[in-house]
């Protein structure tokens, strides 16, 4: 019998083929087409000629796990012990699935919000918890009164995503405080916040977890170096966790994966001492506004994107299909590959939702416009 018996292909796969399949434009799948910087080429062409080819630290190289403190320092004026309170992962994902495994355990419940990325769920299951799912108001932000009416005795961990993957949208310093004040009902919920685009927001400004000093001991926060620097397939990222939840976590980290590619770790560490985050911030806005600009005259209506690389639009004007349909239908008779939303819920709304990604080059973006103007 299937440990998970819900679980199939996920749609990213499924539209990907599809993309594949027909010729189409992919703007599915989260991935970046474009180069990396090619400074980060050269440390990674270093770091391989240098032979360092065997297992890293199993926390991580301790470079990196210093330039990470050194990022959260500059970044949010937080400082974060390098051998205590900071992990090196094979992605965000397994930062994730890490956590989860460490802290949940069986019978325990696990709040998320819905619409929600597709991994935390299994790992839920396969931890033996129970996910309880709440879906986000109209826009896209925490409710807060189906969250408290959500939250049990029995609710172990908290799982949030911001900014949030595929709606585009940012906590608000409100969202915080009732978040303090969940965390004062309940005193032994904990954290885990998904922060993997924290560096790609716009005009909004992002706040993170780590911002909510009273909240430090129960926060369990992930990030990726794959989003951030757009080398998605090195599959590097951390978490950072008190020192009580880390030493839980190394348990299962190295059963789980052990130590994550050291050359891509040294590269990575010497990059971030001169990476302009800033610079990074201004890409990927220039790339959305590219895109929201090329989709002027279409009948899509484009939803706000506070943060991520990610662009819902709404196709009510064009079609009253269900989203899983209609994503077909684009990719077959137009050419452009997307996401159906309503495969972040447990509990779909009816909304007609897709969602476009734009960390891609220009040309992509423009060619990918040029033919949903003419759904």
């Amino acid at each position: 019998m299937s440990k998970l018996p819900s679980v199939s292909t996920t749609i990213f796969t499924v539209m990907s083929k599809m993309a594949n399949d027909f010729g189409a434009i992919n703007l599915a799948q989260g991935f970046p087409n474009f180069p990396i910087d090619e400074r980060l080429n050269d440390f990674m062409r270093i770091e391989s000629d240098s032979l360092i080819h065997q297992y890293a630290p199993m926390s991580g190289s301790l470079n990196l796990r210093k330039a990470i403190a050194k990022i959260n320092s500059v970044s949010y004026s937080k400082n974060y012990n390098p051998d205590t309170e900071i992990l090196v992962t094979a992605g965000a994902t397994q930062a994730i699935f890490t956590a989860i495994q460490a802290i949940v355990h069986y019978g325990d419940e696990v709040l998320q919000l819905d619409p929600s990325y597709d991994c935390y769920e299994p790992a839920v299951i396969l931890a033996g918890g129970k996910s309880i799912r709440v879906n986000l108001d109209e826009n896209f932000r925490p409710d807060w009164n189906q969250i408290f009416d959500a939250v049990t005795e029995k609710t172990r961990l908290f799982i949030m995503n911001n900014p949030q993957n595929p709606a585009g949208s940012l906590w608000s310093q409100t969202d915080y405080d009732q978040l303090v004040q969940l965390c004062e009902k309940y005193p032994n919920l904990l954290l885990l916040s998904d922060e993997v685009y924290e560096f790609i927001y716009f005009e909004k400004k992002f706040i993170s977890l780590k911002e909510i000093e009273t909240l430090r001991e129960r926060s369990l926060i992930v990030s990726s170096f794959g989003k951030t620097f757009h080398v998605t397939g090195w599959k590097v990222g951390y978490i950072i966790a008190p020192e009580k939840w880390m030493i839980e976590l190394k348990k299962v980290h190295q059963f789980l994966v052990f130590s994550v590619h050291h050359g891509a770790q040294e590269a990575l560490a010497k990059y971030s001492t001169i990476a302009d985050f800033q610079e990074i911030r201004k890409l990927y806005q220039r790339k959305r506004d590219l895109f929201q600009n090329a989709m002027l005259t279409s009948r899509f209506e484009l939803m706000p994107s506070e943060g991520s690389f990610f662009q819902m639009a709404r196709y009510t004007a064009i079609s009253h299909q269900k989203d899983t349909d209609f994503v077909q239908e684009l990719v077959r008779n137009h050419g452009v590959a997307t996401i159906p939303v309503s495969a972040f819920y447990e509990n779909p709304p009816e909304q007609q939702l897709i969602r476009f990604c734009f960390a891609k080059d220009d040309a992509t973006l423009l060619a990918a416009a040029e033919r949903l103007c003419f759904v």
